[in-house]
């Protein structure tokens, strides 16, 4: 790439995670492509979020971060006014992670690399953190069995299939998606609902697939993602979640 690097935001939806999110900004300050903005959205949050977030960005001036708000409770609604927020501040290009997570060093690097290979909307892939949990052998290795499994299912489903859709559904998560602003815009964006009404994930991917077949996933592009989920509900209630949302906890927003 020569010249001056398209104008990358990376969009950081969150609610309720000041003891976590400290992490998820140190591993995009420890990025090796440093050319992006990160917008963190405190999404009706009633901890310190925001104040960690502005703490930590008064501790690294040359780390462009910013904090806005969003008071509409919904990670779907949190990452639309992110994404939307970034396009009008000049954004060309857009990548989200969330506030549990961590992307490798080279995460940027590789969404960058996505878009120069002709990539409209990428997806990358998913690993287990083991910082923040006990993670266990077994559980590491499950995670990555559902997610293969998940992939293959997911595309034969048939509120996925139609003549409407140009192309097939890939399951792409939303803490390590990137998309063009132009994209972005033309097919709509993240539905701005809350968590336990839709997976937005999903709902992005199917409104790409009715304006373009320039998707897909690299492997690359890696982020490391907490279990916090299966520890609180155990493995079974997890994916019976991660199915059209089969079981609902008490506590949906698990900390």
């Amino acid at each position: 790439m020569t010249g001056v690097p398209e104008r990358l935001w990376v969009v950081v939806p969150a609610h309720n995670e000041q003891e976590w999110i400290t992490a998820t900004l140190e591993a995009l300050v420890r990025q090796r492509d440093r050319h992006f903005t990160s917008v963190v959205v405190d999404n009706a949050s009633t901890d310190g979020t925001a104040e960690v977030v502005r703490t930590f960005a008064a501790a690294h001036p040359g780390f462009d971060l910013r904090v806005i708000h969003e008071p509409e409770k919904g990670t779907g609604a949190a990452s639309d006014t992110g994404m939307r927020y970034a396009i009008d501040q000049g954004a060309t290009l857009l990548a989200r992670t969330d506030a549990d997570c961590l992307p490798t060093p080279g995460w940027t690097t590789a969404v960058r690399r996505a878009f120069d290979a002709g990539l409209q909307l990428a997806g990358g892939q998913t690993r287990a953190r083991t910082d923040d949990f006990r993670v266990t052998t077994r559980e590491r290795v499950v995670l990555a069995a559902v997610v293969r499994f998940g992939r293959v299912v997911a595309r034969f489903r048939s509120d996925r299939r139609g003549a409407e859709f140009l192309g097939p559904y890939l399951l792409i998560a939303g803490f390590n998606t990137a998309i063009t602003a132009d994209l972005y815009q033309r097919c709509g964006g993240y539905p701005r609902t809350a968590i336990e009404d839709a997976h937005e994930d999903r709902e992005l991917m199917n409104r790409v697939r009715r304006v373009t077949r320039a998707y897909g996933r690299r492997r690359d592009m890696v982020v490391h993602c907490s279990l916090r989920r299966i520890k609180a509900w155990g493995l079974r209630n997890t994916l019976a979640w991660y199915t059209d949302h089969a079981y609902r906890g008490d506590v949906v927003d698990v900390r």
